[in-house]
């Protein structure tokens, strides 16, 4: 047996099914290990490094399992780092597995040789390090995956190609030897009675309790509802946590922040006492002002507690079991007026939501694309959405219920991962759907060719499909409308403008599906198509760049400056004046719109097509 032979060995013993990865020199002696082993785990080869990295991002995600990645050195690990980086951010248990140049090579300038290890101290700082014997194999691999999965991170083992090629030998019982043992058993930490105590009277004294959570509550959707049911509170939650708790529950005010609700905003605004759960929402401008509310913070890590806000409480514990602990000792709230006037907010939200998807566009509304999706989400659906506008419609339009997951890019918030995690979903959960939400800047930055790694795959998924729908608007849309909220400078169309591409064409040219959608009336169809097909399926939306992005409450600063960048003469004033008083007037409208008002549809229109 060689060293690579061994490491695919441990790493099986550690139940690692997939490796996201991409070939090269540097770790020949691990793709040959593969060709004896019989591709177990299996070696998913993507079309790029960075893009196996994001895959291992969306495969830990949406599995709770330790994704792992791996590249050839120099330029391979290289590529890998920003989707390290997202895994590292969003506290993902990622391994990354780096090929390296022949120790007798190593500091000679040799072709390829990057210091690794300086490079990737920072994005796997828990614990980063290069196999120069076979006797440290087992430890390496036993504590980067400890390390991984413990705190929820990132972790690198840099391996020569000589090394690789080694006979394996395991540690001796002698000097300087550290052998090592597999395993990680469940642990759930939680907080002192005397700090449980102390949280209960902070939650029990307030009269107003809003809650925020985030993936880390994500175990304790039942303790969430028996404590919002107690306290009578409503529940914001952060982009990460959106599937932590279903958005059909009525005090589930949804996400918080610049692509957040109405609700959230005047949740925070307007509570007494907050408890934050499982979450690091960097925003406090976004939280209740410093001097208005007591606050209870719970989180596993000691290192992300007491952040964001001057929390009284700091409970460091796992979320469930803290709750659990907490629970028995908070009172019920008498007085529902709080409650009713949070799920009176949240029905009248939603009523917007369908009315600003119902404003007609040109040539079609992104709000309506995605509403129109939440209907018809599957029961067991994964959705992943990429950075740029497509991030605010996945926020506020679509309700995730049930068994539903769905995650992006939180704290990097990187552009490109989108298509890659749903590819990683579907190693996750080849039986159920996944749907990525992507701009077209995302699309042509890398989407497009994750595309022939779909290709190359999915008649291995017993569900098929994959959908990816890009709105594709010619515009880095997110960042246009950022100038002219936070600059006050107009569109600048040479850097902003990008090109039309035929995606769906595309897609049907490497023997995928897909469709173009340019018309209001066409946009369920084409849902209905992609939903039933056998197969992924590309649907290239062609959407109005002009719809605005409102955050639930625009500062005066950011209005002067959207009014300074029409004044300046930004290309698109019209539109943008036009759209803008068009969705912000269906904030102030009383009455439901009704199913026959949205774009394209009439009284019987079942089908979404014009009668």
């Amino acid at each position: 047996m060689k060293v690579s032979d061994y490491i695919l060995q441990r790493l099986r013993e550690w139940e690692v099914d997939h490796v996201f990865a991409y070939a090269g020199d540097g770790i020949n002696g691990l793709l040959a290990a593969w060709g004896r082993a019989d591709n177990h785990p299996r070696f998913v080869q993507s079309r790029h490094e960075e893009m196996s990295a994001f895959q291992a991002v969306g495969y830990a995600k949406f599995s709770g399992k330790v994704g792992v990645c791996a590249a050839t050195s120099g330029p391979g690990a290289i590529h890998l780092l920003n989707g390290l980086y997202d895994a590292k951010l969003d506290h993902v248990p990622v391994v990354a597995l780096v090929g390296q140049t022949d120790r007798s090579a190593m500091g000679g300038s040799y072709q390829q040789e990057v210091d690794l290890q300086n490079l990737y101290k920072d994005v796997a700082s828990d614990f980063c390090e290069t196999a120069m014997v076979p006797e440290q194999l087992p430890n390496l691999i036993d504590r980067a995956m400890r390390t991984a999965y413990a705190k929820r991170t990132v972790t690198a083992i840099i391996i020569p190609a000589d090394v690789q090629e080694l006979d394996y030998s395991p540690p001796s019982h002698a000097f300087k030897m550290v052998p090592s043992s597999m395993g990680l058993s469940h642990y759930a930490p939680v907080p002192a009675d005397t700090d449980i105590e102390q949280a209960a009277e902070v939650l029990n004294a307030g009269e107003k309790v809003a809650v925020l959570i985030g993936q880390g509550a994500r175990g304790a959707r039942a303790e969430v509802e028996e404590l919002a049911d107690t306290l009578g509170a409503g529940v914001a939650k952060a982009l990460l946590g959106k599937d932590a708790l279903p958005d059909d529950l009525p005090y589930v005010t949804g996400a918080i922040g610049l692509l957040g609700t109405r609700p959230s905003y005047e949740l925070m605004r307007d509570c007494d006492t907050l408890l934050m759960i499982g979450s690091s929402f960097p925003y406090t401008q976004f939280m209740p002002e410093l001097d208005q509310a007591r606050a209870v913070q719970i989180d596993i890590d000691p290192h992300m507690i007491g952040l964001r806000y001057p929390f009284e409480v700091n409970l460091v514990g796992d979320a469930r079991e803290t709750l659990r602990r907490l629970l028995p000792h908070l009172r019920r709230k008498a007085d529902r007026a709080w409650r009713e006037k949070i799920e009176n907010n949240v029905a009248r939200w939603w009523e917007v939501m369908q009315r600003r998807a119902a404003v007609d566009a040109d040539p079609i509304n992104p709000e309506y694309v995605v509403h129109a999706l939440d209907g018809r989400l599957p029961d067991d659906a994964i959705i992943s959405a990429d950075s740029g506008s497509a991030a605010n419609w996945y926020a506020r339009h679509l309700r995730l219920r049930g068994r539903m997951r769905g995650s992006l890019s939180g704290t990097l918030a990187t552009m490109g991962p989108g298509v890659p995690y749903a590819i990683g979903a579907k190693f996750a959960h080849p039986d159920r759907p996944a749907i990525a939400l992507v701009g077209d800047g995302a699309m042509q930055m890398n989407g497009m060719m994750e595309m022939v790694t779909a290709a190359k795959y999915w008649q291995q998924w017993s569900d098929p499909r994959l959908i990816v729908a890009v709105l594709n608007n010619h515009d880095l849309n997110q960042v246009t409308w950022e100038m002219r909220a936070m600059e006050g400078a107009p569109q600048f169309e040479e850097s902003q403008h990008i090109p039309d591409l035929p995606y769906a064409e595309i897609a049907q040219r490497i023997g995928l599906e897909g469709v173009r959608v340019e018309k209001p009336e066409q946009v369920e169809t084409a849902w209905d198509r992609a939903l039933s097909a056998d197969r992924p399926f590309v649907i290239d939306f062609r959407t109005d760049p002009a719809v605005p992005p409102i955050p639930p409450h625009a500062e005066l600063d950011q209005i002067e400056a959207a009014a300074a960048a029409i004044l300046r003469g930004d290309s698109d004033r019209g539109s943008m004046i036009k759209q803008g008083v068009k969705a912000k007037v269906q904030e102030m409208l009383p009455g439901t719109r009704h199913r026959e008002d949205r774009p394209g549809a009439g009284p019987d229109d079942s089908a979404g097509e014009k009668p």
